[in-house]
Formats: structure tokens, C-alpha cells, sequence
């Protein structure tokens, strides 16, 4: 294990490291979350044309994917790599992962999602435990050391969608995911570069990117953001250019446990089992064609074969590094087939969680009376967790999609009148355009969506269409006529439209108005002696997360006669949500820290993964019942907003409902789980034995 870091070099009481360490993950976040605020609309509206449930399947395998692989990625660094290899070695795949997604192929398209799942599982868990490295274990200062790191984690998700999701849906989708590529590269750069190169590079894209921020946006909701999240981002980037004056990371932290064994062949490892080695080898590639042969769609290729064959088979033969850069090579196709064929990847989680939590019954029952009841806690609390996420994790697939066809984002500068009638309206289709007579023009945008053109209702489907062609430059059309009728009177011409994706900045920009409210107010009720006990944080999240919901089902209720919904409903529900998981997610792992006894407490962390990954295949089977219905093989079109508004109007109702429930059951079992959690008694009970 590493030891804690030299402190001499520090800023505000804390190593200088740490603030690096801020701006890599804060880049690798921004990447992160930049590609997952375009990915369902890229699926539905890109070139892969999924229908609403195949998109919403291949997202919710994916991102369950995302939190299985850092028990593997921590794994490994653990007994290996050591942390900050892990750490380049995640940041480099994610990066391919994002320049891959440029590619209009299909297999090129899970290739990228494979390498994203294989880089997130080596980075994500990593660069937390070089944070803790810097610290003695028991540091008071680790946990404010920590909400900086967190306030980092949200900066990058409150960049992403503003930056890529503006570009990616104004510009091209592949501008987006090329804008995340570039943040991942220089979150690996700060981490590895010298001091002085990693000063200029924080200090340069601080403030550059706050630069840039006011030229990217159509309206003054759009400047106020952007105004804020620059300023914030020039503060930090200040702070940290003067803190890495004094030094920066130290080279031993997250280093290698044992750098010799990573030189060391793997060869003498297999010597004496080198049957069952291949044995398990020619498995994992008839795996892959098996897979072929069986299902039409698990986009299984001879090349994908070939490339785990290979890789596999040369693991013996190279050091043990090497043997791990191979062995993620082999992984990537059958992730890419995991992803694509989601329903296998369902089984297997529920395989693997039966297992993982057979086990800790087992564990619990073996164990004294005071051990048993607080796993039992655990295992209580694992589940509304997995709730809490499954309903939570919407905000990246049905509310998404919510908010690109039923919540009015368009800015209006007038509404046609009786005198518009027989008159022709020209519209100019991109928001964006460098031609200063195009720029002159009222949008085509959301506000003509449900009114008749060329005899029938024009749809999103149509105004995509319509974008797609305009942005192919030379030869795409880039205005449209508008004859007005009597059908038309009321209708809106539109200013200024915020892209969809944007509005997923909305949850991390909470977290940074809120975070260290949410903090203070946990310490002067501890001051008090008013803290709410774990249990009752729980049933708090689950309460406002139901409120959200039922937020937006209000505001669908209160929908125009067009099927849209006004902005504020969709920022109170992204409120709530925030304010919910701002009184679960800090204490839950905090909680599977203090209550799991010692000796299985990695095992009960990678648990609490496991079930975060269930929670987030769960949230893809919840979205498919927003699903717009939809033929096989037929190209999916987005009727009007009045036809979709039932569909949302309906299930966030039903998970409204289902929240408050579960937050009410929560709270009544609350008192018992407190007596179970033991918190009198603070040292581990021996295990007895039950003979």
C-alpha cells in the first residue's frame, strides 16, 4: 500500500497534488458526461436511426457496464499496475473510445462504447485513491479534501453538456464527441506532464474554455450559465496554476505495490496449467462465434474473433503489464458484443449480483449479532439504492428525450396574428449560421412542431431531417418557405433555441450551488446533535427524488394545447433530484465503510458497484416505457408533441408514486435500522462461531 505523501507543499492546508488531480478528473468528466449527453440522441437521430427502446436498451447496458469495470480496474491496480498507470491507461482508452465514436459504422460505434467501459473501469475507481494517498489514513482533512475533488467531478459534468452537447447538436454530432476526445487527452496530459507544462496546460485551458463559453450559446439563459461556470473555472484554474507552482504529484504516489512483478512473465504463472489456460481461451472465442451464429444482431465479426484469439493467446508469453494491455484489447470485442446484445449483459449482472449477495447473506448469518444486523442494514439500503438510481438515471435517456420533444426551449421573439394569414414565412433551418443574411432569419425550431406543412402535422423527425441536410454545407438546403394559413395563427417564430442535451448540465451546476450547503448543514445539525441517522438520509433522497418526478408530471399536466411543457418544471425536477441525491450519495459509501466488517469490506464496496451497475441496466428497462411504439425493420418517426406527452405524462407519474412509497416504507423502518447499525459500539465484533 502506498504511504501517505509529503504535506510540506501545500495551499489552503491541503498537498498541492491535489489540485491536479482536481483538473485531470475534472477533464475526464468532462469527456465522460459530453459524450453521455449526446449518446440517445445520437442513437435515435444519428445514423444508427434507433427506435426510443433499442436506444434506451443499448444505454442502460452501457452504463451499467461503465460501474461493473472499476472492481476490475481497482483490482488490478491494487495487485499491479498501481493507481497512476491505471489512471493513463484509462484516460488513453476512454480517448479512443471517443475519437472511435466519429466513425459512422455500427461496429465502429460498440467498439467505442467497449473501450469508453474498459477506460472508465481503470480511471474512474483510480484517481479517488491517489486523492487519498496524499493524506495520512486518518486525516480530518480528507474528507473536505474529498468535496474538492467532488466540486471538480461536477465542474466537468457541468461543461460537458454546454460545451459538447451545444456543439455536438448545433454543429454535428462528431464535433461533440471530438470536443470530448480533446478534454479526455488533456486530463491525461495534466496527469502525467511536468509541472510546468501541466501549469500551462490548466492555465491555458481554463481559460480558453471560459473564452469560448460566451460564443457558444443563442440566449440569455444560456450567457447566465455559461457566465457562471467560466467564472468558476477561471477561479480554480488560478488556484491550482499557483498551488502547482509548489510542486505538483508526487511521482511515488499511486506507484506500482511491487514494480518487479510487472516485468515478470506470465508464462511461469500458467507453467503448470496451461490445459485449462487454453482450455478457457478457446471457450471465450467460440463464445464469440457462437454469439455470431445465434443472434442476427449481437454484431459479432470474424475480426472481433481473430483479435481476442491473438491477444489472448500471447498473454503467457509477456510481462505481466503488457499482459493486462492485451488482455483489455481481447476484452473490448466481447464488451462490444455485451453492448450491442444487451440482454446478455442483463443476465450476466443478475448472475453475478445473485452470487454477491447469496454470499453476503451467507456472510451475515455467520457473523455475531451486531455484524449480521448491520449487514443487514447494508443489504436494506442497498436496495432503496438501487431504486434511487434506477429512477434518478432517466435524466440521461427518457427525460432527455422528454426534453428534446416536449419542453418548450425555444425563445420567442413574436407569435403570428390573423393578419400573418396568406402571407410566406422564411425560415433559416441551422441555429447557427456564419452568413449574416441566414442569421437574420426567424429558426425553424420546436415552436412549428404539431402545425400543419405540406398537408400534414411537421414533426421533430422532419425538423432533424431538414438540420441534417443543412449542415452538409455545399448543396443542403439551408432555408425553408412557410406558406401562413388560418392553421397558423398563434403559432410561435423562435429567437433562440437551447439544445436538449444542455439541459443536462442542470444536476451538476445544483451540486455546486448546493454541495457545500448540503455539507454545513449535515455539521451544525451533528453540532446539535439533530443529524438525521443514515436510514432517514435515505428515505429524505427517495422523498425529494418522488417530488421530482412529480414535478415534471405536473408540468406535463399543465402542458400548452401543443404538448409542451415551460422550462421551470424541468428545472424544478432536476432541483429536486439534485437535493436527493445530495442526501444519499454522500453517506452511502461512507455508510458501507463503517458498517462492513473489516475483513469483507472490499468485497461489500464491489457489491454496492455491482448494485449501482443493476440500477443503471434497470433505469434502460424503465425508460422503454416511454418507448414510442415502433415496427421492426421501419424507420421510427416522432409524431407531435401532443402524441408523446401521454407517454412521459404517464411513467413519471408512476415512478413519482413509487419514490414517495418506497420514502415512506424507508422512513417507518428507519428507528430499526438505527438499533441495527450499532452506532454505540465502534470497533468490528469478532466473527462466533455458530458450532
Amino acid at each position: 500500500m502506498t504511504e501517505p505523501q509529503d504535506q510540506s507543499s501545500t495551499l489552503f492546508g491541503h498537498p498541492v497534488g491535489l489540485f491536479t488531480l482536481f483538473f485531470a478528473e475534472m477533464w475526464e468528466r468532462f469527456s465522460y458526461y459530453g459524450m453521455r449527453a449526446l449518446l440517445v440522441l445520437y442513437m435515435i437521430k444519428g445514423f444508427l436511426g434507433y427506435s426510443d427502446n433499442q436506444a434506451y436498451e443499448v444505454y442502460g447496458a452501457y452504463t451499467a457496464l461503465v460501474y461493473a469495470t472499476p472492481f476490475l480496474g481497482g483490482l488490478l491496480a491494487d495487485r499491479l499496475l498501481g493507481a497512476r498507470l491505471a489512471v493513463v491507461l484509462g484516460g488513453l482508452l476512454m480517448a479512443a473510445g471517443h475519437l472511435t465514436m466519429t466513425l459512422e459504422y455500427e461496429s465502429a460505434f460498440f467498439v467505442a462504447l467497449a473501450l469508453l467501459i474498459c477506460g472508465n473501469g481503470f480511471f474512474k475507481p483510480n484517481i479517488s485513491t491517489i486523492v487519498g494517498t496524499l493524506y495520512p489514513k486518518q486525516s480530518a482533512k480528507k474528507d473536505s479534501a474529498f468535496t474538492i475533488f467532488y466540486m471538480g467531478v461536477n465542474m466537468g459534468a457541468a461543461l460537458a453538456p454546454v460545451l459538447c452537447g451545444y456543439v455536438g447538436e448545433t454543429y454535428g454530432w462528431h464535433y461533440g464527441f471530438g470536443l470530448a476526445t480533446v478534454g479526455m487527452l488533456v486530463g491525461v496530459a495534466i496527469f502525467v506532464a511536468p509541472t510546468r507544462l501541466t501549469q500551462a496546460l490548466i492555465g491555458i485551458g481554463a481559460a480558453g474554455t471560459a473564452a469560448s463559453l460566451p460564443f457558444l450559446q443563442n440566449s440569455l439563459l444560456q450567457l447566465a450559465v455559461r457566465g457562471f461556470l467560466g467564472l468558476a473555472l477561471l477561479a480554480a484554474g488560478a488556484i491550482a496554476v499557483v498551488a502547482l507552482g509548489r510542486g505538483g504529484v508526487p511521482k511515488e504516489a499511486g506507484a506500482p505495490p511491487a514494480p518487479e512483478r510487472l516485468r515478470r512473465l506470465g508464462l511461469p504463472v500458467l507453467r503448470e496449467n496451461l490445459f485449462a489456460y487454453y482450455g478457457s481461451l478457446f471457450l471465450a472465442a467460440a463464445g464469440l462465434v457462437a454469439a455470431g451464429y445465434l443472434f442476427e444482431d449481437a454484431g459479432v465479426e470474424p475480426w472481433m474473433v481473430l483479435v481476442t484469439a491473438v491477444a489472448a493467446a500471447l498473454l503467457p508469453w509477456v510481462s505481466a503489464q503488457n499482459a493486462i494491455f492485451l488482455g483489455v484489447l481481447a476484452a473490448v470485442p466481447l464488451i462490444a458484443m455485451l453492448v450491442q446484445r444487451n440482454t446478455v449483459a442483463g443476465y450476466l449482472l443478475i448472475l453475478f449480483g445473485l452470487l454477491a449477495f447469496g454470499s453476503l447473506i451467507v456472510e451475515a448469518f455467520r457473523a455475531s449479532r451486531i455484524e449480521r444486523e448491520r449487514l443487514f442494514v447494508v443489504l436494506t439500503l442497498f436496495f432503496f439504492s438501487m431504486l434511487f438510481w434506477a429512477f434518478f438515471e432517466q435524466a440521461g435517456s427518457s427525460i432527455n428525450n422528454f426534453t428534446d420533444r416536449n419542453v418548450d426551449r425555444v425563445f420567442e421573439s413574436q407569435r403570428l396574428t390573423a393578419q400573418d394569414v396568406n402571407t410566406t414565412l422564411e425560415f433559416r433551418i441551422s441555429p447557427r449560421s456564419s452568413s449574416a443574411d441566414l442569421a437574420e432569419l426567424p429558426l425553424l425550431s420546436q415552436e412549428q412542431l404539431g402545425y400543419p406543412y405540406k398537408g400534414k402535422p411537421f414533426t421533430l423527425s422532419d425538423l432533424a431531417k431538414l438540420r441534417e441536410e443543412a449542415a452538409r454545407g455545399n448543396g443542403g438546403v439551408q432555408t425553408l418557405r412557410w406558406p401562413v394559413t388560418d392553421a397558423h395563427v398563434g403559432m410561435g417564430i423562435g429567437s433562440a433555441e437551447v439544445p436538449a442535451s444542455e439541459f443536462q448540465a442542470a444536476n451538476p451546476i445544483f451540486i455546486l450551488l448546493f454541495g457545500l450547503v448540503f455539507s454545513a448543514l449535515w455539521a451544525v445539525l451533528a453540532a446539535r446533535g439533530l443529524e438525521p441517522s443514515t436510514p432517514v438520509k435515505f428515505a429524505f433522497g427517495l422523498l425529494q427524488l418522488g417530488f421530482g418526478f412529480a414535478a415534471l408530471w405536473f408540468g406535463a399536466h399543465q402542458a400548452d394545447e401543443r404538448g409542451m411543457v415551460a422550462i421551470p418544471w424541468l428545472l424544478l425536477g432536476y432541483l429536486l433530484h439534485t437535493t436527493g441525491e445530495l442526501c444519499l450519495s454522500p453517506v452511502g459509501l461512507s455508510m458501507v465503510t463503517k458498517l462492513s466488517p473489516t475483513r469483507i469490506v472490499s468485497t461489500v464496496m464491489g457489491a454496492w458497484f455491482l448494485a449501482t451497475a443493476f440500477s443503471n441496466y434497470l433505469a434502460g428497462m424503465i425508460a422503454t416505457l416511454t418507448g414510442l411504439p415502433h415496427e421492426p425493420g421501419a424507420e421510427q418517426v416522432i409524431p407531435p408533441p401532443i402524441e408523446t406527452l401521454g407517454l412521459y405524462h404517464g411513467v413519471f407519474g408512476n415512478i413519482a408514486l413509487t419514490a414517495i412509497l418506497s420514502a415512506v416504507i424507508c422512513f417507518a423502518i428507519a428507528p430499526l435500522l438505527k438499533r441495527w447499525m450499532h452506532p454505540e459500539v465502534e470497533e468490528d465484533v469478532e466473527v462466533e462461531s455458530r458450532e
